[in-house]
């Protein structure tokens, strides 16, 4: 996968979620393996040129996050372009346009999808970015502002007209929101309207199998994963070998998924320090304990802890409770093994049972700004 001169190792990527996608996430992510590229939080280019410290917590990096995207949202073209010559001038490797976030408050500013509604003034501020950097610009947008006003198909092109190096498309409309189905046969009419340049699909991919799905039945050049890399980490690496080889690695011991687990922990107190590290994730701890099995002990605790000593007590003790559980290995006894973590499944007439995508929440917190 290449966007411009931007060579990536697969055609796989993390979406951005605001409040999650941070970089102790991030990190946890490339160390698990199969990512092409992640991109931060959403982040507004006028808080970005004031320095904000909040927009530039936003967009903290270190060197083994490469290569690495920011996403910028804004409808003030200069800003636009100001922020988009800060950002190269500090190496960040791309920057991605918000085009699709259905949130008011972004809409309201004529950033997110507001962006799709008015072609002409859009185009004029992409080409102002695009002329101003020598990184790779990108778009991220929603099939359209409601059903009867799918324009993503119109816009890609007007996109790549003006020099934007690659489309990451949501199969739903910005009306939606985050709810119903993802519109495969929309983002395949995306990735036809594009001429060269490469169209990522994005929506409801949480499995291998899904992933691959969307691939052929909508001809996107890669797949974004956002909700589904929150619930589990490891999909990009799974999804790498399964669409390179046709075989799905096994599911990742429990010992494997606490390392894990401890590794975001340490990451979190690193990045954000011991106090508000804590205190973020205790939103971060209940997703990964989803897959542990019986973990009522463990989640009234986790999401009460302060301190580094009061994550290693509660870990300590739920792992010695739990061994009434599992067998000599560590694993769950059969009869104590979960289904998945919603039981529900939302699929396609002409999708194939295999690909069936789990229903996963949106998580709790900054969604007003995903």
């Amino acid at each position: 996968m290449q966007f411009g001169s931007l060579q990536l190792e697969s055609n796989l990527f993390l979406s951005p979620l605001a409040g999650y996608t941070n970089l102790p996430f991030r990190l946890v992510l490339r160390e698990v393996g199969g990512l092409g590229l992640t991109t931060t939080d959403l982040v507004n280019a006028r808080s970005l040129l004031e320095r904000n410290p909040k927009a530039l917590k936003l967009i903290e990096t270190n060197e083994a996050d490469s290569p690495l995207a920011v996403q910028l949202f804004g409808a003030v073209p200069e800003e636009m372009r100001d922020a988009s010559q800060y950002l190269e001038s500090i190496g960040i490797h791309s920057i991605d346009i918000n085009m699709g976030c259905p949130v008011r408050k972004v809409c309201k500013t004529g950033g997110g999808s507001a962006m799709m509604t008015e072609l002409d003034k859009t185009a004029h501020l992409v080409k102002m970015m695009v002329d101003s950097v020598s990184i790779p610009i990108t778009a991220k947008m929603r099939l359209g502002w409601d059903d009867n006003n799918i324009t993503a198909p119109n816009l890609v092109r007007v996109l790549e007209d003006v020099g934007v190096r690659a489309v990451f498309i949501h199969g739903r409309t910005r009306e939606q929101g985050f709810t119903g189905t993802v519109n495969l046969t929309g983002i395949r009419e995306v990735a036809e309207a594009a001429r060269e340049i490469p169209v990522i699909g994005n929506g409801d991919v949480t499995t291998p199998e899904s992933a691959r799905h969307m691939i052929e039945a909508t001809g996107c050049d890669g797949v974004s994963v956002g909700r589904g890399a929150f619930y589990n980490p490891w999909i990009f690496r799974h999804t790498d070998h399964f669409l390179k080889t046709g075989e799905l690695l096994p599911e990742p011991a429990f010992a494997e998924r606490v390392r894990v687990m401890r590794r975001h922990f340490d990451l979190m107190l690193e990045v954000f320090g011991e106090q508000r590290g804590c205190l973020m994730f205790r939103k971060v701890a209940p997703w990964y304990a989803k897959r542990f099995g019986p973990v009522k002990p463990f989640n009234k605790r986790v999401v009460q802890i302060s301190t580094r000593d009061d994550f290693e007590s509660t870990l300590a003790d739920y792992l010695g409770w739990r061994e009434q559980f599992v067998d000599a290995d560590g694993e769950l006894i059969e009869r104590y093994r979960q289904g998945p973590m919603v039981p529900t499944f939302m699929q396609e007439d002409d999708e194939p049972a295999a690909a069936k995508r789990q229903v996963i929440p949106v998580p709790k917190g900054p969604v007003e700004v995903w």
